[in-house]
């Protein structure tokens, strides 16, 4: 009877499956990772991203490598790209793209390959458990905070973005637009690949973290994290203004518009009091003195706080133009209540201008806070009314 690991293996061969290994400066580890990998496959690429330990050495001592050496150390995305084009040309369908730094267990590959199995198409990530004791601190948040993001630009729920463990199939991703070359390339391509609708699947697998005095690890906690914040705005720009809008269109083409519209207004997955505190926060931030801003902050928002982002628009849209007047004239009334020094007001005569607006900004500021506060406590208990008074008749209008 076939062992576990030879059933792996072939498994992996008939299904063009190789392993690929970026490595930079981790002498001390790459060994026992490639021997551990060499248990299931002899179709290991290791792409050496100009190491300047003994790398070159030890690879040396493994013939029947694919091994590409990189003049100069140009960083994890740019190496596992490599790995990908190299892969391509020696036929290879997918790709398990493992650390050298020893924290994934080659162990798992086999878990890794039976979850392909049964899923051809799409890009597999070994997910850790990174609540568990032992996790560093910053790699935990991290970890919370590129999910978050993930969940943000694609509408997809992973456990853990940042696992480098994965199963690629090349030949699905190959022409993605891929701008990034560090540590941030391995969220960008989940990014993109879930804007072309290629299924990511999480799978459990273990970690190992050595003890911090022997941990080799080559991420730069300021810079690249400046660089992963800056790939997370120009994707947050890119999915809001693009991705997301595309999204409740082909969610609204499949379903009908009014049906859609219903469903939105009534769905009875989701709980009164959250809906309309979704309207009320609406409310609260089209009035809320951040002219310009209050979509993207409210949206952003209404994401982490996991509400109805289409009824939280709807509701903002409270500044539109035939309202303003209104909301910058009670924001003013309201204001002069408080200010020391007041302006007074005739709504007949009362002046809308910019330079109005600048000249009394502490009266506008103070009177705009306040009435977005009421106006959003009043939006929330008239919204739960009438939810909870139709309750029994709306499912049956959209059914």
């Amino acid at each position: 009877m076939a062992s576990l690991d030879e059933i792996t293996g072939s498994v992996m061969k008939d299904s063009k499956i190789c392993i690929l290994i970026p490595t930079y400066n981790n002498g001390s580890t790459l060994k026992a990772v490639v021997n551990g990998c060499s248990k299931y496959t002899s179709s290991i690429i290791v792409v050496n991203d100009g190491s300047t330990d003994n790398t070159s050495e030890l690879l040396n001592a493994f013939p029947n490598l694919i091994i590409h050496t990189q003049e100069s150390n140009q960083g994890k995305g740019i190496a596992i790209k490599t790995g990908f084009r190299i892969a391509l040309e020696h036929g290879y369908d997918y790709a398990i793209t493992i650390d050298s730094d020893g924290q994934h267990l080659p162990e798992d590959i086999p878990i890794i390959v039976d979850f392909h199995r049964f899923n051809k198409d799409a890009i597999i990530i070994g997910s850790r458990n990174m609540e568990r004791e032992g996790i560093p601190g910053k790699s935990s948040f991290g970890n919370k905070f590129s999910n978050f993001w993930f969940k943000f630009d694609t509408g997809v729920e992973l456990p853990d973005t940042q696992s480098g463990y994965r199963l690629y199939p090349i030949r699905l991703i190959k022409d993605l637009k891929l701008i990034t070359w560090k540590f941030e390339f391995e969220v960008e391509i989940l990014v993109k690949a879930a804007w072309r609708n290629i299924q990511i699947l999480p799978v459990p697998v273990r970690v190992y973290y050595p003890p911090s005095h022997i941990r080799v690890t080559h991420f730069r906690p300021f810079q690249d994290f400046t660089r992963i914040s800056l790939l997370n705005t120009i994707l947050f720009l890119q999915a809001f203004f693009w991705y997301i809008p595309l999204r409740w269109f082909r969610k609204i083409l499949s379903v009908g518009f009014w049906k859609s519209f219903g469903k939105t207004l009534h769905d009875p997955k989701e709980s009164v009091i959250r809906r309309s505190t979704s309207i009320a926060f609406g409310v609260f931030m089209g009035i809320f003195p951040v002219w310009g801003y209050q979509l993207i902050i409210g949206l952003t928002i209404s994401h982490y706080l996991k509400l109805n982002k289409a009824l939280f628009t709807l509701a903002a849209h409270i500044s539109i133009p035939p309202m303003i007047p209104l909301i910058l004239y009670f924001s003013y009334m309201i204001g002069g209540k408080i200010v020391s020094d007041p302006r007074k007001l005739n709504f007949s005569n009362f002046d809308y201008s910019i330079n109005s607006l600048a000249n009394n900004f502490e009266q506008y500021l103070v009177g705009a806070v306040i009435l977005s506060i009421f106006a959003a406590v009043l939006a929330f208990y008239i919204s739960f009314f009438i939810y909870k008074l139709f309750a029994r008749t709306v499912p049956k209008l959209v059914s």
